[in-house]
């Protein structure tokens, strides 16, 4: 028996969810990659996953890749997910996150629907974008009835 009351995990929070302060932001990263050339596959494949439980890569293209305020201009999305059943887990799952990102060919940029809870829109957006949506919502949500886990307002 662990001890935990039913339905919550080993980081605080309920199943499914990561709301401990010691797990919060651990157990998924996005990035996106600039190339995917052999030394990047190499990479990627080098070692075993673990502790993550999935390395998710996506070819980017089609409608991101069309002309707006924000496109998308980095070819490949990655997704570094793992689950943080307690404090060490979460803190290792965080080492293979960073140390993968290092060794990527990364752009600095995030994809806004992967931000994780410890990244904000400015991780998503240009400047410019992000005064636009800021200007969008003030004008047409003065009330902030709308809301979002990654709010615009400044």
């Amino acid at each position: 028996m662990s001890g935990l009351g039913e339905g919550a995990d080993a980081c605080g929070g309920g199943v499914g969810r990561q709301s401990g302060p010691r797990c919060r932001g651990e157990a998924s990263r996005g990035e996106l990659l600039t190339d995917l050339d052999d030394l990047t596959a190499k990479t990627l494949l080098a070692e075993p996953i673990a502790p993550l439980l999935s390395v998710q890569l996506r070819h980017l293209g089609g409608a991101f890749t069309r002309p707006s305020d924000s496109p998308l201009t980095e070819p490949y999305a990655l997704y570094l997910f793992g689950v943080p059943t307690d404090p060490a887990a979460a803190a290792a799952i965080a080492v293979k996150q960073r140390t993968l990102a290092a060794a990527l060919p990364v752009s600095g940029r995030k994809p806004l629907t992967f931000l994780n809870p410890g990244e904000t829109v400015t991780d998503a957006f240009t400047p410019a974008a992000l005064t636009r949506l800021r200007d969008i919502k003030a004008h047409n949500d003065p009330r902030n009835i709308f809301r979002s886990n990654f709010p615009v307002e400044g």
